[in-house]
């Protein structure tokens, strides 16, 4: 019914001043020839949304403010799930007593056949949505070694080898098969259930970040990352996979698993490091971007750009609206600082989402709800996160909307 919902959406706004045009591409396929198929231009996409996102965002409004205290503090958090066959005892009670906006998965939890993989994909949907707001199902689906799933879903190319195909076939080409590869595997993901991708890597290369990132990256060149980060994302969207481009606003040479990366660089080379973030947030309105944990001196000196609230106010002066994601603060970048302590700060910053692995969910929930209790969150900061977080699941057809 969501769908059907979505779609007469889409038919009624094309209708009323809406021109659709559309190209066809020839994409490869397995079978080894050419298949054309038609989609829609970037502009029209645009026109499309541009008309209907007000009233998406004032929809997402009324929901979060008239949400809970429970199950407000729940949707900021992106929840990590133990086991991989079904949800045990423990896991179940765990989601529904904490209502995550988000559960992420990794190859741990994926490893299985299809058919067991979305049964466990719906079984953590329903569980969430029976008492609160359906969450988000998210995965890191880069490319190339960056792969969760069993035999059941192909590999996707690394960045790189993308970057590579531009000497063979030229930029234009190379841009139209991301985004027809990023839709076919993304149609692959959804029927599992997948709804958030946390991909792609829209860092430039550089000799500094290339250690850590290596081919993970779409190159040095930051106008073809800008451009193949964005066909990544038309992708993926048009198979109902919503994006979360990362890692704002780029990384340093350490790794932020085990160290923290300092950016220390003029204010005119991180514009430079930069573009391919602004160009995203002008050309595909991303659902998500997610924060690094890298400290970037010239911004501020003390604080990574997950716990900055200068850090989020520059990704929001790129005209971002969509969901500020803090990458995962069990890495050894943070310091000297506990995950609870660092979600909190973190929100306060004005990031919209944090992660939090399953032994310590419900303190990280908890502790959210006692800073709001106590007034060191304010209830309109949350509302202001669900308000973002709630949108895009409006956006991405997971909600029904009466519009």
């Amino acid at each position: 019914m969501k769908k059907i919902c979505w779609f007469l959406i889409l038919l009624i706004l094309s209708i009323f001043g809406c021109r659709e045009k559309t190209a066809v591409i020839s994409a490869p396929v397995e079978s080894g020839g050419p298949v054309d198929i038609p989609i829609t231009s970037v502009e029209v996409l645009q026109e499309q949304e541009f008309g209907f996102m007000e009233e998406i965002k004032k929809k997402a409004a009324i929901i979060a403010a008239a949400m809970s205290d429970k199950a407000l503090t729940g949707q900021v958090v992106i929840a990590g799930l133990d086991g991989k066959k079904s949800l045990g005892g423990t896991m179940r009670r765990l989601l529904a007593e904490n209502l995550p906006g988000a559960i992420m998965l990794f190859s741990y939890n994926l490893d299985t056949d299809k058919e067991t993989a979305r049964s466990l994909l719906a079984e953590c949907s329903r569980v969430v949505a029976e008492a609160s707001i359906v969450p988000f199902i998210a995965v890191d689906h880069e490319g190339g070694a960056v792969h969760r799933f069993g035999s059941y879903v192909r590999k996707l190319p690394s960045a790189a080898e993308f970057r590579f195909r531009v000497l063979a076939v030229g930029q234009e080409r190379t841009l139209e098969e991301i985004e027809y590869q990023a839709f076919l595997s993304g149609t692959e993901i959804h029927e599992i259930g997948i709804t958030m991708n946390f991909a792609p890597v829209a860092e430039i290369l550089t000799t500094e970040n290339a250690t850590f990132l290596r081919n993970r990256s779409f190159g040095p060149d930051g106008d073809f990352v800008e451009k193949a980060a964005a066909a990544f994302i038309r992708g993926m969207s048009r198979a109902g996979v919503a994006c979360a481009a990362k890692h704002f606003p780029g990384d340093a040479g350490a790794d932020p698993h085990t160290a923290k990366p300092t950016l220390d660089t003029d204010a005119q080379t991180l514009d430079m490091i930069v573009k391919p973030f602004r160009g995203l947030v002008r050309d595909v309105n991303p659902p998500a971007i997610m924060i690094s944990h890298v400290v970037v001196s010239v911004w501020d000196k003390e604080r990574n750009a997950s716990l900055s609230p200068i850090a989020v106010t520059r990704l929001r002066g790129l005209g971002f609206e969509g969901i500020a994601i803090a990458d995962d603060f069990s890495m050894g970048a943070i310091s000297g600082i506990s995950a609870e302590d660092a979600t909190v700060q973190a929100l306060n910053a004005g990031i919209d989402m944090v992660m939090a692995w399953p032994r310590n969910l419900a303190d990280t929930r908890r502790a959210i709800e006692r800073s709001l209790k106590n007034g060191v969150i304010k209830r309109e900061r949350l509302v202001e996160a669900a308000t973002r977080i709630i949108a895009q699941k409006i956006r991405n057809g997971m909600l029904e909307s009466d519009f």
